[in-house]
């Protein structure tokens, strides 16, 4: 009977303290049943129903980085109304927590740090950059045009669009329109116009000018500037013509400025006048003068190509044509190059250039200074002034004694 009573109070105490101590607590799983497992941990129970009830009332949305912040936002708010360290509860379960509440993936998402990027609206157009222009360009424009209006410069009678053949093949008048334009450089028009006349009735075509001797065709250009270098250009412009392209000229800036002579106005305006394809501004000494001197550039230029580039950023392209006819023209009347007509000018109160004093005309470079003579040279040149100079005859000294009585005291 001891034996029995001392393993009875022997298992007695085991069972108490296996019940007791929170070291031999059995699984949550094991305390009750589901059904009765919400009913004892009711805080938990309601966090887990307000969170699967908000991801069910969450529309799917196009982009799920959205969608996970959202929910993230919800329980890191419900997590701070909570306290950090809740009590067990009297059945004797520990509150749920977050982790235990979410599922897997859940955690896996709120281990790792999430990038949210925002798509642009398609609604919402980008902004856009106003591109710089001149303050007063279109008035400006608008006189200039004003005072063309009477088409009478010599731009007008004697340019390039006027100086071939109209009777001629469309591959001649494209030939003759781009000599016109070689021959123009540094020259004016008048003398321009002289010498394509000649040319013309010479026979101005790619076989007639290969089959024509230099001094014969410098005499037909002459008195165009550098005419030596152009009988060299026009040859060799000829030669690459009917070699490459059939005797015709090309249809693109890349090709007209490979031929000799040929640089980016002339492709330009062959282009325009040849093609009736609008490639660029022809920019010469004119544009690039008025437009330095109307204040059209955003900072000054020293060369008509950088002159090109800066106007065809702002002017658009539908004047490119125009305006190298309207500034030729007027550079050739108004806007001279040396003393300019400010005063008959309509621009005169909105050009930042009116009446101011242009700039000294460079001297042109006289004939070449003989060199100095070599000392043999100088001493030979010494004796010939002495030979034609006449030698003063010699005075005695007895005669330089000798003085008159009445100077005589």
């Amino acid at each position: 009977m001891l034996g029995v009573r001392c393993s009875t109070r022997v298992c007695y105490v085991v069972r108490c303290v296996t019940m007791t101590s929170p070291y031999f607590m059995p699984s949550r799983s094991g305390i009750s049943p589901p059904g009765d497992q919400d009913a004892v941990c009711g805080p938990a129970a309601s966090l887990r129903s307000k969170l699967t009830n908000n991801r069910r009332n969450v529309e799917p949305d196009s982009s799920g980085a959205v969608k996970e912040v959202k929910e993230e936002q919800e329980e890191a708010r419900i997590s701070e109304q909570r306290p950090s360290s809740a009590p067990l509860s009297p059945g004797g379960c520990h509150p749920k927590t977050e982790a235990d509440t979410l599922p897997l993936s859940s955690q896996s998402r709120r281990r790792r740090q999430l990038k949210v990027e925002y798509e642009e609206d398609e609604g919402v157009p980008a902004v856009k950059t106003e591109l710089w222009e001149p303050p007063d360009w279109k008035k400006q424009l608008g006189y200039i045009r004003e005072m063309r209006s009477g088409r009478d410069a010599p731009v007008d009678k004697m340019g390039a669009e006027k100086c071939y053949d109209t009777e001629a093949p469309a591959h001649v008048r494209r030939f003759q329109v781009l000599v016109s334009l070689m021959l123009s450089s540094q020259t004016k028009d008048q003398v321009t116009a002289a010498a394509m006349q000649k040319l013309r009735a010479h026979g101005c075509t790619v076989e007639k000018i290969l089959t024509t001797d230099d001094e014969t065709l410098g005499k037909l250009i002459y008195p165009v500037g550098f005419w030596r270098t152009k009988v060299k250009y026009l040859k060799l412009t000829s030669a690459l013509l009917q070699k490459e392209f059939g005797g015709d000229v090309p249809d693109s800036v890349e090709g007209l400025v490979r031929l000799p002579g040929v640089g980016p106005k002339m492709a330009h305006l062959a282009m325009d006048i040849a093609w009736d394809q609008v490639s660029g501004i022809g920019v010469d000494t004119h544009v690039h003068r008025i437009s330095n001197r109307l204040g059209w550039l955003k900072k000054p230029t020293k060369t008509p190509e950088e002159t090109r580039r800066a106007l065809e950023e702002w002017l658009p392209r539908d004047l490119w044509s125009e305006i190298n006819w309207l500034l030729v023209g007027f550079g050739q009347q108004v806007c001279l190059p040396v003393n300019p007509l400010c005063s008959a000018c309509l621009n005169q109160h909105s050009c930042p250039s009116a009446h101011k004093p242009s700039p000294p005309k460079r001297p042109k470079a006289g004939p070449p200074r003989s060199p100095k003579p070599e000392p043999k040279q100088e001493v030979a040149v010494k004796q010939e002034r002495t030979k034609k100079e006449p030698r003063p005859t010699p005075v005695s000294p007895a005669a330089q004694r000798r003085r008159p009585r009445s100077l005589k005291s």
